[in-house]
């Protein structure tokens, strides 16, 4: 007997940082980094992910913490930012690997 199971071609391939940045992350950030939209306003977004100056001073170990964390106030504790700790070691490696390349 012959057991014959079948995946998609899409499924078995694991997502590009690209791909995880906008599905997860252009919303607030934007396309480019730089937090140039509506939610991104709405959230009080500090951070430049373009910037050479702002990338100099943030670890990858950093930018996963954030990632997987998510970001609140200090003082209210109100969320900034979603905490995506769903995602694989490999998945967050593909994002820190995309945001480094929004650098100009």
């Amino acid at each position: 007997m012959v057991l014959v199971c079948s995946l998609g071609a899409t499924s078995l391939r694991a997502a590009t940082g690209a791909e995880l940045y906008a599905e997860h992350c252009t919303k607030c950030h934007g396309e480019d980094g730089k937090g140039g939209t509506k939610m991104g306003e709405k959230v009080g977004l500090k951070s430049d992910l373009s910037d050479a100056k702002a990338q100099e001073k943030m670890k990858d170990e950093d930018i996963v913490k954030v990632i997987r964390e998510g970001v609140k106030e200090k003082e209210t504790g109100k969320k900034r930012m979603k905490a995506y700790d769903d995602l694989s070691e490999g998945d967050l490696k593909q994002l820190v690997s995309y945001v480094r390349s929004l650098k100009k």
